[in-house]
């Protein structure tokens, strides 16, 4: 695709920019043309597409255009502008290269991150992702793909490798995009919970799933702290690294096995406190987001927004993309909304 001489470049598919929800034959034309894409949807959906330069998860929770929806027919598709990047690489990583991404990214440019949910890959990029080399240096965006909620412990979370037609339940796959000198991208978060006034946790174990935890640095059993003090699981556990609010989202508590499941792993050096409630998502979200100038290229939220805020149908403005298990913004967030744009330099 090449401007014409004197006249305004008009891409000619200027709606997948920001993504849009597409049918199988629509993605496949748009690889086959040429197009760098990335993608989720159900598995089945994108196993059907041909090679080509995309990289893609599994999902079947979306914020579209008209709302948020969920649905196993349709696939998110997004379409990177080839005229800003000068060069695309997609790879896969396992648990012993993980630790390359920030690395291997361009110096100028962007990385968008697909892993598994609940596999060791995502416990390892959580624990240790804030100490890789380079990282914090170069944007890397991404999320945790996921199976739809009644699937859980039946189907396993995947993402795709356009390039070489791969598909993964174990390793991680990412698109490093290197832009032109004249432009720059930018990682942005929307979190609208903050840490609560509630007792601090800390739990003894690391990993998805907890039951020995102190509270107030006393001993107790968390599943039984949840229900003795009837704590709003709809809020995320947050914890503050350096100023930052990081979230750890509740899965399921088991009074039978005194378990408490989670979305993204705890760890037994950080010290957590239940959210503050947040009355109106939707409202708070919009208030918390910036007046967007730049393009954004990729954004996603996370299914509990979706799920505890009653998105189905709703509209989040400019902000479409997967709801997703988990997501990534340098490291592993949780029910937040990232988004990457590209500014002049």
């Amino acid at each position: 695709m090449k401007r014409s001489s004197g006249a305004a470049f008009v891409h000619p598919r200027a709606d997948w920019l920001h993504g849009r929800m597409c049918s199988v034959d629509e993605v496949s034309a748009a690889i086959e043309d040429g197009s760098i894409l990335w993608s989720a949807g159900d598995s089945r959906l994108l196993a059907k597409l041909p090679n080509g330069r995309w990289i893609g998860g599994s999902i079947p929770y979306f914020m579209a255009e008209d709302g948020g929806q969920t649905t196993r027919d349709r696939i998110y598709c997004s379409e990177m502008i080839a005229e800003l990047a000068t060069a695309v690489e997609v790879k896969s990583y396992d648990t012993d290269s993980i630790h390359r991404i920030a690395k291997e990214a361009p110096d100028n440019g962007f990385t968008i991150l697909l892993i598994p949910a609940f596999t060791d890959l995502h416990v390892k990029y959580a624990q240790y992702a804030p100490g890789y080399e380079e990282m914090f240096k170069k944007p890397i965006v991404g999320w945790v793909t996921g199976v739809h909620l009644d699937d859980l412990g039946r189907v396993r979370p995947s993402v795709f490798n356009g390039v070489t037609g791969e598909h993964h339940n174990e390793k991680a796959v990412a698109m490093h995009v290197s832009l032109r000198p004249d432009k720059k991208a930018t990682v942005n978060i929307v979190n609208t919970f903050g840490q609560g006034e509630g007792d601090e946790i800390q739990f003894q174990e690391i990993g998805f799933t907890a039951s020995r935890c102190l509270i107030n640095g006393k001993e107790r059993n968390f599943a039984e702290y949840t229900a003795e003090k009837r704590l709003d699981t709809r809020l995320p556990l947050v914890a503050e690294y350096s100023g930052t609010m990081v979230n750890v989202s509740f899965q399921k508590v088991d009074s039978a096995t005194g378990t408490v499941s989670f979305y993204a792993p705890v760890f037994s050096d950080v010290r957590y406190r239940l959210a503050a409630p947040v009355t109106d998502f939707v409202q708070a979200f919009r208030a918390a987001l910036p007046r967007l100038k730049d393009p954004v290229i990729f954004s996603c939220n996370c299914v509990l927004n979706y799920l505890h805020s009653e998105l189905a149908g709703k509209t989040t403005g400019d902000m479409t993309g997967p709801m997703t298990f988990g997501e990534i913004a340098y490291r592993l967030l949780n029910q937040t909304l990232v988004y990457l744009a590209i500014e002049e330099t």
